[in-house]
């Protein structure tokens, strides 16, 4: 099918799958989130976008939204296998977590030990402080890699022990810094393959994926396997063709997301539901989010597999990929027991996929909300304010209420009230910026090109708010600019008898 005829049947189609796709019982409590993904897909032109979370130890919510393949109008589900790019880190490093735990492999030995005949060469540093857990943690000192070869190419990957004739080079002491490499996990599939006398795809399979009861999860399944997989599309909706690796343990694997947030699960807890015997001890699971300090005894920001830190004022270890026709997240908090699993068949020009795992986590977890924007209101703000936009089409209603907790939430004509999860203050114009909104101005013109809201406001005095409401689509279309367009807008704070 021709690119165009498949960008119309997505245009055509979309709404219906919105429609097929039955969302968990929970899923009102995600509304916002909803819209948030039918938006980011409508204007990126993403085929479809899956999500799965889990919060206490449950899966609260699954669904799916549009076409696993636009040509074929296969809708997506939760169950639908999607190729999880650079996800795949975690579960390659659960693999040699797991041949280490057995004894046959040894973290603090040099990678090299567990090669073949090729090793690794140092022009920096030297190879022998080049260990298993310097490889796994993206600080042995290999450079950026990544090697893609596609099925209408006539380029094929090369050996394992080619790849590391010529590309395997420090150009790093081990541990001077953190330089995130596909490589160094395609050393460690290597090392799997080398110690456990099976394939990477067989040792997967075997040890976590059939343990775990992760139905869906597979190596980089040819097109003509029995295992479907979400098709890959290009960022004008073009059909990617099928391609491989010279690296698998870097990328390769698909899953769903109700199957990668199991896995998550089985990380937070050391067990999930269904599992059928135990995989690693719970102090091992652990140890793998723990960061590896650099040299100069800085963390590097890395665990064994994870990358590990804070987000939204929460304590997280997690992953995400992106490749050609792919964009997958996995969160997890382990304080707030959540896991939130993003999984799409599209690439985006503005990533803004990767942004759908916040709104996700700021449905369920209000209190992200302030932690991620700050924003402590004035005195004079905390309150509700009413006013109205001034179009060249006459007056729209706008409210806005201030919480002393620093919440804010915003109501522009019809909408739904919904709270505001970026807010901004200028400290040296004193400009409020309410910004990402969802919603619409009711003339032609801002809806030509529909783009977020955003206000830029300033305190005027004691009860008057004023400044301009805009509608932006500038970086919100697929193929081209769109329009920005602001009206004036002035509000008053309501008085408590009101």
């Amino acid at each position: 099918m021709k690119t165009r005829e498949i960008a119309s049947l997505f245009a055509l189609s979309v709404t219906a799958v919105f429609v097929l796709m039955q969302p968990s019982a929970h899923a009102g409590e995600f509304e916002r989130s909803r819209a948030q993904i039918r938006y980011v897909m409508g204007f990126q032109h993403i085929p479809s976008v899956t999500v799965a979370v889990a919060h206490k130890g449950q899966i609260v919510w699954e669904e799916s939204f549009g076409w696993a393949d636009v040509g074929k109008r296969i809708p997506a589900t939760p169950h639908t296998p999607y190729a999880i790019a650079s996800t795949t880190k975690p579960i390659t490093a659960t693999a040699v977590m797991i041949l280490a735990q057995r004894g046959a492999i040894d973290l603090d030995k040099p990678i090299d030990d567990y090669l073949g005949v090729q090793k690794l060469t140092a022009r920096a540093g030297s190879a022998k402080d080049a260990t298993v857990r310097r490889v796994a943690s993206h600080t042995a000192g290999l450079p950026l890699h990544g090697r893609y070869f596609y099925a209408d190419e006539s380029t094929s990957a090369p050996t394992m022990d080619e790849t590391i004739r010529r590309y395997g080079t420090l150009v790093a002491a081990p541990g001077e810094a953190f330089v995130y490499s596909n490589l160094d996990y395609g050393l460690l599939e290597h090392a799997i393959e080398r110690v456990s006398g099976k394939s990477y795809a067989d040792f997967l399979r075997d040890e976590i994926f059939a343990p775990v009861g992760l139905s869906t999860g597979a190596v980089n399944p040819r097109p003509e396997a029995d295992h479907p997989v979400a098709t890959r599309y290009w960022l004008d909706r073009t059909q990617l063709p099928f391609y491989d690796f010279d690296q698998l343990g870097g990328g390769a694997v698909v899953m769903s997301a109700h199957d990668l947030v199991r896995f998550g699960l089985l990380h937070l807890y050391g067990h999930v539901d269904g599992q059928k015997k135990a995989v690693l001890p719970q102090s091992a699971l652990a140890s793998m989010r723990e960061p590896v300090l650099l040299n100069d005894g800085s963390p590097a920001g890395y665990g064994f597999g994870w990358f590990v830190g804070e987000q939204h004022g929460l304590r997280w270890f997690g992953h995400n990929g992106g490749m050609a026709g792919v964009v997958s997240v996995l969160s997890i908090y382990p304080d707030a027991e959540t896991i939130v699993v993003v999984l799409a068949n599209g690439v985006t020009v503005t990533g803004a996929v990767h942004f759908l795992e916040r709104d996700i986590l700021h449905d369920l977890l209000p209190d992200t909300i302030r932690a991620d924007h700050g924003f402590k209101p004035q005195a004079e703000l905390v309150g509700e304010w009413k006013g109205q936009v001034q179009t060249y089409r006459g007056e729209m209603p706008v409210e806005l209420q201030f919480k002393e907790n620093g919440s804010v939430f915003a109501r522009v004509g019809a909408t739904p009230w919904q709270e505001v999860v970026s807010v901004k203050l200028d400290s040296k114009t004193s400009l409020l910026r309410l910004e990402d909104l969802i919603g619409t101005i009711d003339t032609p013109d801002a809806a030509r090109h529909a783009g977020r809201l955003q206000f830029s406001l300033k305190l005027r005095d004691a009860d008057t708010l004023n400044g301009a409401l805009a509608s932006n689509a500038m970086e919100r279309l697929p193929d081209r600019m769109g329009d920005a367009v602001s009206y004036w807008v002035e509000l008053h704070k309501k008085k408590r008898e009101e």
